[in-house]
C-alpha cells in the first residue's frame, strides 16, 4: 500500500541528548505524522486493521507519529523515518498467515502420557491412608 506524500506531515525538531554546539541551533530530528481517519488512500477495512494492530502507537487525534534522530543530518533522518513508516504500514496491513493444523507426533504423545502418569503417581502418593482393619 502506498500512502501519498501529501497525506504525510513531515516536520523537524531539535534532537534530544548531547550534540555539542549544534544541538540548540539545528533541527535534525525528523517527525512524520499520518492521520488515519482523514486518509483517502486507506479503505475502511484498512483503517480498522491499522487501529487494531497499531493501537499503542495511535494518538487521541487518530494519528501515527514517528520520529528519527539517529543521524546527524536532516536529510538522513528524513529518509530513515520515511523508511520506518513504510515498514510499519507494510507490517500492519499484511494479512495474517493462516495456521496450518498439524497432528502431534508419536513421540510427543508418549511424552505427554508419561508426564500424566508421573503426575498421577505423585498425587496419589499424597492421599491419606485410611485406618487399617
Amino acid at each position: 500500500m502506498i500512502v501519498p506524500e501529501h497525506e504525510l506531515r513531515l516536520t523537524f525538531e531539535p534532537s534530544r541528548g548531547p550534540g555539542g554546539q549544534n544541538v540548540n541551533k539545528v533541527s535534525t530530528c525528523a517527525v512524520v505524522t499520518f492521520n488515519i481517519g482523514r486518509s483517502r488512500a486507506l479503505s475502511d477495512a484498512q483503517r480498522q486493521l491499522l487501529r487494531r494492530r497499531l493501537a499503542p502507537r495511535i494518538t487521541t487525534s487518530d494519528e501515527i507519529r514517528l520520529r528519527c534522530d539517529e543521524h546527524r543530518t536532516q536529510a538522513a533522518n528524513r529518509r530513515a523515518v520515511l523508511r520506518r513508516f513504510a515498514a510499519l504500514m507494510d507490517d500492519a496491513l499484511r494479512p495474517p498467515v493462516p495456521r496450518k493444523p498439524t497432528r502431534p507426533t508419536a513421540a510427543s504423545r508418549v511424552r505427554r502420557r508419561r508426564a500424566k502418569r508421573l503426575r498421577a503417581e505423585q498425587k496419589s502418593g499424597r492421599r491419606c491412608v485410611g485406618p487399617e482393619d
